[in-house]
């Protein structure tokens, strides 16, 4: 199989616009999807005047990526209250579900879905809890592994940090093919919405 490195944030808008084109290459048999989350935004409240920018990009994302953002998501992101945001949280969501047998791309799409569409508050350990069930997991056994998983966490990001510096690459999300001793990047940006197309690019790295 052809390894491909994702590098990738879950509370990255660019990311969740390329939810489609993960997708369709983590169930490419051919390949093999290695997951790096980047740790972007530790938990902090966003500035509501930083928020209007945020709304902007996302219409940006929308535009190019046929992405969805729900009314609840872009409400919260608009409204009077906090809007907390957490790469942190959500990555330990993100390594519990793949250690207990949710796939990585589908466990990622997951968290997405939470956050874009329904607007969750997923800096809280007990929402993201929710998310356990509909994915056919043990609520009890999810809580008890997100109560140790924060030092793998902390790993998993500083083994990407340090892999990207390696690999000269920045940015989320950004997708490298490692194949016979080389690397190159693969140019999704320019598959946004394109899934056939993306699909017929992918075959070239086989």
């Amino acid at each position: 199989m052809v390894k491909v490195h994702y590098f990738f944030d879950p509370m990255c808008g660019w990311c969740y616009g390329a939810t489609s084109l993960i997708e369709i290459l983590a169930e490419m048999t051919e390949f093999e999807v290695h997951y790096h989350p980047g740790g972007m935004i530790p938990k902090r409240a966003i500035d509501p005047s930083f928020r209007q920018h945020i709304l902007q990009a996302d219409g940006q994302i929308a535009a190019m990526t046929k992405a969805h953002f729900g009314e609840a998501y872009k409400a919260r992101v608009a409204g009077d209250g906090d809007f907390i945001v957490d790469s942190y949280s959500t990555t330990r969501a993100f390594l519990v579900g793949q250690e207990m047998g949710v796939e990585a791309h589908k466990m990622l799409a997951a968290i997405q879905k939470a956050h874009y569409q329904d607007g969750k508050h997923l800096d809280e350990l007990d929402i993201l809890a929710d998310l356990a069930v509909p994915l056919g997991l043990d609520k009890t056994i999810w809580e008890e592994k997100m109560a140790q998983s924060e030092s793998n966490m902390l790993k998993q990001v500083k083994q990407s940090h340090q892999l990207m510096a390696k690999m000269q690459v920045s940015g989320y999300p950004t997708l490298v093919v490692e194949k016979d001793g080389k690397l190159q990047r693969l140019a999704h940006s320019y598959y946004y919405g394109k899934t056939l197309e993306w699909k017929n690019y992918l075959t070239g790295f086989i």
